[in-house]
């Protein structure tokens, strides 16, 4: 496949007395409208999967995890890990977050992600002087809790902070970043010595795991359900087999990017962003796939009695007067609502004008939970009661939820700004 860089991966690193069987997932909630915790932990049961790599450590979620005995990776975000600098704060981090649910019964976590891939060139070092410190507090912290032996700090990586080797050579010959190369020496140093997970710079026991891997479905020429098939069909069964790499044999440990479509997540790498679920938005599977990769025709199990709003869309009214405004009208739209599936080589790509400002005024009612005052655009829509979707490009109905982002006052000062911007 073209375009490489729409692959997803990112590394966690440290040393493991054991391998864990079973596939992880990452479990992202950058959504408008989120489906239930409660609804999406039973989905991981109804897959079989036993691992879940979380971006927080929301109450909700854990609540619903607990019992359950899926192995958890908790995370502390990037904008937390100046305050995790103080030892104190680590610590209270650790009572809240970790050992709170420290019981028989509660949850089974695992590992803490501090920071999420706080390297990346793109964030111009902003995390470069912290995370190292923040790491050392919360797994100082974690072993003054009594609970060291087994839950185990890390940091995700991504890709960018190897540098491939020259001519060609194979990957193990590569190195880190020359600007990171100390402070990553240091960080693995210490994971080494507290028995955590990344192999480099000489410690070639550490165990590597795979903290992100996937292939998104939409918002780019290369991003679609085919290709993403394709990469599983590949993935999957080499991981059943425990083949690893010709420098690591065996189990590696991987965890799929991601579970679930997230509609709010930031799209500066690309429209493709908010597309890596193996499911949608609405915990439905995108395309068939065993994910024991062993050709046991056990297929994806999409969430239970998923509750939606009713059946009606924002459509453009095609007896519109005044088009002078419909431009500034669909960037409204598309900057409260998500669009990404219009861009070039997306699924929806294919649509006339007047659909293209359907799909936005679409998107954006459904965001404002169907809301009346949500599709009028002065005049320039109207709601429907019939399926304008097309055979490639689907215009959802977003599910009832009562954890969705947007609520009854958000998006009324939405409206009365729309109302206000387009006079």
């Amino acid at each position: 496949m073209e375009k490489i860089w729409i692959l997803k991966w990112a590394l966690l690193v440290w040393i493991m007395s054991r391998h864990a069987e079973g596939l992880g997932v990452n479990w992202g909630t950058q959504a408008t409208h989120q489906l239930p915790p409660d609804t999406v932990v039973q989905m991981l049961k109804d897959n079989g999967i036993q691992k879940v790599k979380l971006f927080d450590s929301a109450d909700s979620t854990m609540t619903a995890l607990a019992g359950t005995g899926i192995e958890v990776m908790v995370a502390i975000p990037n904008n937390q890990l100046a305050a995790m600098n103080d030892y104190d704060r680590a610590k209270q981090w650790v009572k809240k977050n970790v050992t709170r649910y420290n019981f028989k019964g509660g949850v089974n976590i695992k590992y803490v992600a501090v920071g999420n891939e706080p390297f990346l060139k793109s964030y111009n070092n902003s995390f470069l002087n912290i995370t190292f410190p923040a790491l050392q507090n919360i797994q100082n912290a974690l072993n003054e809790a009594g609970v060291g032996d087994t839950i185990k700090a890390t940091v995700p990586l991504n890709a960018d902070v190897y540098e491939s080797p020259a001519n060609n050579a194979v990957p193990s010959a590569g190195r880190f970043r020359a600007d990171i190369n100390d402070l990553m020496t240091q960080i693995v140093q210490f994971m080494n010595k507290n028995g955590a997970p990344f192999t480099a710079v000489g410690y070639g026991d550490m165990t590597i795991l795979v903290g992100e891997v996937g292939w998104p479905t939409d918002g780019d020429k290369n991003a679609n359900v085919g290709n993403a098939l394709r990469f599983y069909s590949g993935l999957l069964p080499r991981l059943a087999a425990n083949k690893g790499t010709p420098l690591r044999p065996g189990f590696i440990e991987v965890y799929l990017f991601g579970l679930i479509d997230e509609d709010a997540k930031s799209i500066s790498p690309g429209n493709f962003e908010r597309h890596w679920g193996i499911f949608r938005y609405d915990g439905q599977p995108k395309f068939p796939m065993d994910l024991s990769g062993q050709n046991q025709n056990k297929l994806l199990v999409g969430a239970r009695n998923v509750k939606y709003l009713s059946s009606k869309w924002c459509m453009f009214n095609p007896n519109a007067k005044d088009l002078s405004k419909l431009a500034d009208n669909i960037n409204y739209a598309c900057t409260f609502g998500d669009c990404t599936s219009l861009g070039y080589g997306s699924s929806c790509n294919n649509l006339d004008a007047n659909g293209n400002a359907s799909y936005a005024f679409n998107m954006y009612y459904q965001v404002q939970n169907q809301d009346d005052m949500a599709c009028n655009f002065q005049g320039l829509a109207k709601i429907t009661t019939q399926n304008i979707s097309t055979p490639t490009c689907n215009f959802v109905i977003q599910i009832s939820s009562s954890s969705s982002l947007m609520s009854p006052l958000i998006a009324s000062l939405f409206i009365t700004l729309s109302m206000i911007l387009f006079l």
